[in-house]
């Protein structure tokens, strides 16, 4: 994972420059930062179970306290996005973190419902200002063009790695004490990182003019939060029900009222030119299927592991290892593969990989062995997963504006949220229905519920298909 620059790529005076153990310290702490605000999202992933019995929790309730984060976290990125570039990076970055550290701690002492649902909400908004404030100032960090690809290689790493280490983490911490625990390690994260932050990270003086598109913020921020939150019932409802449609309609409404209204401002939160480059959205395509594969990976297998199999947290955490340890080999190496190879060629071939996997997934049976297609799988999507995030994450960045930094960090965080969010509320959705189309017919429980998580991962298998091809297509060198 070194980010040292090779002989070569400038003169004596820069390369020094660019080893410099600050730089290399500064990138350090804006990659843990990176990380826990990742495992923020998985944290609850293997206690939901715990949380439902002592808090008395419907299912609706708790599919809502386990998806709070990323409803703010995914509609209000946009407008973290733009502060940062408007008001300072560091700034943001700050309040950001202070943000989330005090919502972590009231997460974890809620008495109730309300309380941790609200916590939660709060968490993930001060991580949307943290995080892509966090990513712009990687660009003050390493500056030049070079540096800063192979830093954006190893941040595209960062997302699956943080999101096994949120499933680990609370798995270990949950089999010694109480579930509400795991909201620990986010608050002492975010206060030694604080901490640090003025010692090690640049301030920069803002050259960004103008003023923050508050119509457009609220418009985007309700839009994406309404089509999220229809989502996430639609795992357990009826497409057709209220729950479902009401703010599927308000989020589409929501989200083409702000194109228009983007199209027509003066100072628009996302310039809709902004999206017109094939390699962009293609790599934010790649990024959101890649979200969309890990989250459902986690979430249905924690399930199978422990609905199924009857294992325990820290059982669960354990036979999640060899995924997150190859996350964490790959993330060492991939910097290397995307400058040898180009951020194309990794990308595609993490795609490629990602869908074998998922497909070896796809095998699982109720009473099958963990050796064998199920730990094959494990084996081969992270390496997919790892590739996927690191080439697309540095195409986005091929063609950066700095002034825009933060803009282009928000629309990388959004799809990484997106995907937790509204892909795996769809391919949740589809396993329920097709969970219980079998029990209907007279299928065995653990038979049926393991055929639902089977089709869901087959299901990600075809689409990781199409994502190759289109990463084929349009991550060419712009």
């Amino acid at each position: 994972m070194t980010l040292g620059s090779e002989h070569g790529d400038a003169p004596a005076s820069s390369r020094t420059q660019r080893r410099s153990p600050g730089s290399r310290t500064a990138f350090s702490l804006l990659a843990a930062t990176q990380l826990v605000l990742i495992m923020a999202i998985t944290m609850l992933a293997v206690v939901l179970p715990r949380i439902e019995t002592e808090l008395g929790l419907s299912a609706a309730r708790l599919t809502l306290v386990n998806a709070a984060y990323g409803l703010s976290f995914s509609g209000l990125l946009l407008l973290g996005g733009r502060a940062a570039d408007l008001y300072g990076r560091r700034r943001l970055f700050s309040t950001g973190l202070v943000l989330f550290g005090a919502a972590s701690l009231a997460a974890g002492v809620a008495p109730g419902f309300w309380t941790l649902t609200i916590s939660r909400f709060l968490q993930g908004a001060g991580a949307a200002l943290a995080a892509p404030a966090a990513m712009a100032l990687v660009g003050l960090v390493f500056p030049e063009p070079a540096r800063h690809a192979r830093a954006m290689a190893v941040w595209g790493g960062l997302s699956p790695l943080g999101a096994a280490a949120g499933m680990l983490s609370s798995g270990v911490i949950s089999s010694w004490v109480s579930w509400r625990w795991v909201f620990a390690v986010p608050a002492v994260a975010a206060v030694l990182v604080l901490a640090l932050t003025s010692s090690l990270l640049p301030t920069e003086r803002t050259t960004v003019r103008g003023g923050l598109d508050v119509k457009g913020a609220v418009l985007a921020t309700s839009g994406l939060t309404a089509l999220s939150y229809g989502l996430v019932h639609a795992a357990e409802r009826s497409w057709l029900s209220t729950p479902v449609v009401g703010p599927l309609t308000a989020g589409v409404v929501l989200l083409a009222a702000f194109v228009l209204v983007e199209r027509k401002a003066a100072d628009p939160l996302l310039p809709l030119r902004f999206l017109r480059l094939a390699h962009r959205l293609g790599a934010l395509w790649v990024i959101l299927i890649g979200a969309t594969t890990i989250s459902t990976v986690f979430m249905l297998l924690s399930l199978y592991f422990q609905q199924v199999k009857g294992m325990s947290p820290l059982g669960t955490a354990a036979a999640f290892l060899p995924f997150s340890l190859l996350l964490l080999l790959t993330g060492l190496t991939v910097t290397r593969l995307v400058r040898w190879f180009g951020p194309r060629a990794v990308a595609v071939i993490g795609s490629l990989l990602a869908c074998g996997g998922a497909a070896l997934l796809g095998s699982t049976t109720a009473d099958g062995p963990y050796v064998g297609a199920l730990l094959a799988g494990l084996l081969i999507l992270p390496i997919g997963i790892s590739m996927m995030f690191s080439g697309a994450t540095v195409r986005i960045f091929s063609t950066r504006a700095d002034e825009r930094a933060g803009l282009a960090g928000s629309l990388v965080n959004t799809a990484m949220e997106t995907g937790p969010t509204a892909g795996l509320a769809l391919l949740v959705s589809l396993a329920t229905a097709h969970t219980e189309s079998l029990l209907v017919a007279g299928t065995a429980p653990r038979i049926a519920e393991t055929s639902g998580y089977s089709l869901a991962f087959d299901t990600s298998a075809v689409v990781l298909l199409g994502t190759t091809v289109l990463a084929l297509w349009t991550l060419r060198a712009p």
